[in-house]
């Protein structure tokens, strides 16, 4: 690892040559300037990590200099040295962009505990500033696309961002419902603040009401300190609940209560909290089938569906699946540093054709996979490495000669292939019990790819 370069503005040699000794003691690469020019001037060779630079120069001071560095250097740490300091002067030069202004004479010991609090933070803004940089990179935007189908979908979609009502996402996994949440609150009245999200399918009930509520050291065994739940912590945000239809049945009268109240209580506490959260929600399954069945409470279904966004499957969208294949594939590309390789038409042909099961999320990796692996300069259907391509029953292709009985069995067919044979997303599909789905599973004698009955 090179050492960090520090550049010391000082016209007092006794004062620079000991800094200079002493940082260089501490492995740093030590640059020396005597007055303002020469300060900008070593900035133009070589940008420092930081600078310490007396206040008083020559031929001006560091608050001349504070407007030019930050505007062109904001990144770099400035500490100012200063013999006759004043409150007044250390807040101007605070307000200037100054790291730290320290006063004459200055323990070597404690410039060296400011420029390391300093590199610090430096080295943590720039990771912050790469962390967001790649969240932007790899955000999607939810509306890429020119179907009626997401065009409707940006339309209502811009409708709710500057209200505070709770939406309910419907869609199928993988078709962008947590894509959607993050766009409408980013363009929320509530942007500034958190956005918290939680997938309920993950949880059981005990650990899902101590994410959601917090609890308190002792409520329960394995509670050795105070927890605060995802609701308290996005406090004038958004909580996104993906996949509310999982949420156990004995957690969802709680949530209810909050919503409604706008109070809720740690778990093993006795104080009512103030709540002030927009809630977005999402499922997969149909809501209104789970309420029926008495899996979800339709009192909780009216109060977080007040306004309700169903994201199109990606098959539903064919139009858009080449215009999101290069949208993924121009940033692959980019990341990977293949910014040479090119689309073929016969795959873009191939990937309209496909069926999509897992919606925007397969396709997003099906073209990393592809830009990672493809052996030329132009991706060709193989390197896409479809490996679960739903074909159609080689008999009775002449609908008009199915029977009634051909017909359910197709559709059968066709669901459990669309959800990878997962039978409880093939029957919330169909509309019917996964028991009933069982039973007709047998009656048609539909065989499992792998040769499962």
């Amino acid at each position: 690892m090179s050492k960090k370069r520090i550049l010391i503005g000082e016209d007092d040699r006794s004062i620079r040559l000991a800094l200079c000794e002493y940082l260089q003691s501490l492995d740093y690469d030590v640059t020396q300037a005597t007055t303002c020019e020469a300060i900008r001037q070593g900035f133009r060779n070589a940008t420092p990590d930081a600078a310490i630079l007396d206040y008083s120069l020559p031929d001006g001071t560091a608050l001349d200099l504070l407007p030019f560095l930050k505007q062109s250097y904001a990144s770099v740490p400035l500490i100012l040295l200063t013999g006759n300091g004043t409150i007044e002067m250390a807040v101007q030069a605070i307000k200037e962009g100054a790291e730290q202004f320290l006063t004459k004479p200055v323990q070597m010991a404690a410039i060296a505990v400011v420029l390391e609090r300093a590199l610090k933070n430096q080295r943590n803004h720039q990771k912050q500033l790469a962390r967001k940089a790649k969240e932007k990179r790899e955000t999607v935007d939810p509306f890429v696309g020119v179907s009626p189908a997401i065009r409707q979908v940006a339309e209502e979609a811009e409708r709710v961002c500057g209200s505070h009502c709770p939406v309910l996402i419907a869609g199928e996994t993988g078709s962008g419902k947590g894509v959607l949440a993050r766009w409408i609150h980013d363009r929320s009245p509530r942007s500034e603040e958190p956005f918290v999200d939680l997938n309920c399918a993950g949880f059981g009930r005990e650990l899902l009401e101590s994410e959601l509520f917090g609890h308190e050291a002792g409520a329960f065994t394995g509670a050795v300190q105070r927890k605060l739940g995802l609701l308290e912590v996005a406090q004038r945000g958004t909580v996104f609940l993906d996949e509310i239809g999982d949420m156990d049945l004995q957690i969802q009268p709680k949530l209810l209560k909050i919503l409604e109240e706008k109070q809720f209580r740690r778990l093993g506490d006795v104080q009512e909290r103030q709540l002030d959260v927009r809630l977005i929600a999402a499922s997969h399954a149909n809501l209104n089938l789970l309420i029926r069945e008495k899996k979800f409470r339709s009192d909780l279904y009216f109060r977080v569906s007040t306004v309700v966004i169903r994201m199109p499957a990606l098959r539903e969208r064919a139009d858009d699946i080449p215009l999101l294949a290069q949208h993924f594939f121009q940033r692959m590309a980019v990341d990977l540093g293949r910014i040479h390789l090119t689309l073929s038409e016969r795959t873009l042909e191939t990937l309209t054709t496909y069926s999509w099961p897992g919606n925007i999320r397969e396709l997003k990796n099906v073209m990393e996979r592809a830009v990672l692996l493809a052996a030329g300069d132009t991706i060709q259907p193989r390197d896409l490495r479809l490996e679960y391509v739903a074909e159609a029953p080689a008999e009775q292709t002449d609908e008009s000669r199915l029977t009634l009985r051909d017909v359910q069995r197709l559709h059968i067919q066709k669901a459990l292939t669309v959800e990878r044979w997962n039978v409880a997303r093939a029957a919330t599909r169909l509309g019917m019990s996964r028991s009933s789905l069982y039973t007709k599973i047998s009656a048609f004698g539909i065989v499992h790819p792998n040769g499962k009955n």
